[in-house]
């Protein structure tokens, strides 16, 4: 049965996609079967994976497909994906009147979760449906975090929200860890950042921290996740580092 983790921030631009596609591919590595879904219209996820934008997950969502009949094969072994693409931004809309329009990804995750050992939800940069599509369906979530100025108050908000939907809509839900991404060991503002958050978040904290890594940045463009574009990579190894971590909390 799948471990099903959301991967949030309503701040855009900290690395959410980049850490949905390479932690999968880490777990996939390690001979974990892996789902990746695309819930952000914009798709990065998508296209970082090299898969085509044909059908969406705006499909399952409003009952025309099957959840299982979206799943994709990626060029990773082990490694699937539901897509995404920019028609998915109309599910708001359409389903603002639906009666338990909250649980609908929840309930299409319970058809496929004995198929997977892990199933990651790339979430769009926003408190959408989406995204509280996602917090419904999810045992727990990873909340990757650049090391910037405003970095804390953005977190003290989302760890807010998330407690809401623990309390709303799922009680089990879990915080997996917090991730710092684009972390420059030389930059003081980093280290502030960190010293913060640890100051008070520190029980959340992953130990591994995602450098700032131009093949991380470059990947993307090639359709590949960084660990098969560049193996020996500070992105690559440190990606794997975490996939380990994630293993080891079960």
């Amino acid at each position: 049965m799948a471990k099903v983790i959301s991967i949030t921030n309503q701040k855009g631009g900290v690395g959410k996609t980049t850490t949905a596609i390479n932690l999968g591919t880490a777990l996939a590595i390690f001979s974990k079967k892996v789902l990746i879904i695309d819930m952000d219209p914009q798709a990065n996820a998508t296209s970082g994976l090299g898969v085509l934008k044909t059908d969406s997950i705006y499909q399952a969502l409003i009952g025309k497909k099957t959840l299982k009949s979206l799943i994709q094969y990626t060029s990773i072994k082990n490694l699937f994906l539901v897509p995404s693409n920019i028609s998915s931004i109309a599910i708001e809309s359409e389903l603002k009147d639906k009666e338990g329009k909250e649980y609908i990804l929840k309930n299409l995750v319970t058809q496929v979760k004995n198929q997977f050992d892990y199933i990651l939800i790339d979430c769009p940069p926003s408190l959408s449906l989406f995204t509280i599509n996602a917090l419904v369906a999810s045992d727990s979530v990873l909340i990757p975090v650049q090391c910037e100025y405003f970095a804390l108050e953005g977190l003290a908000q989302l760890i807010n929200t998330i407690n809401l939907a623990k309390k709303t809509f799922n009680p089990n839900l879990k915080i997996e860890g917090i991730l710092l991404t684009m972390h420059d060991k030389r930059n003081n503002l980093s280290r502030q950042v960190e010293n913060e958050i640890k100051q008070h978040f520190f029980k959340y904290m992953f130990k591994t921290l995602i450098p700032r890594n131009i093949k991380l940045a470059e990947a993307p463009s090639f359709g590949k996740p960084v660990i098969t574009y560049d193996i020996k990579s500070a992105g690559s190894v440190n990606y794997l580092a975490l996939a380990k971590e994630v293993l080891k909390s079960g």
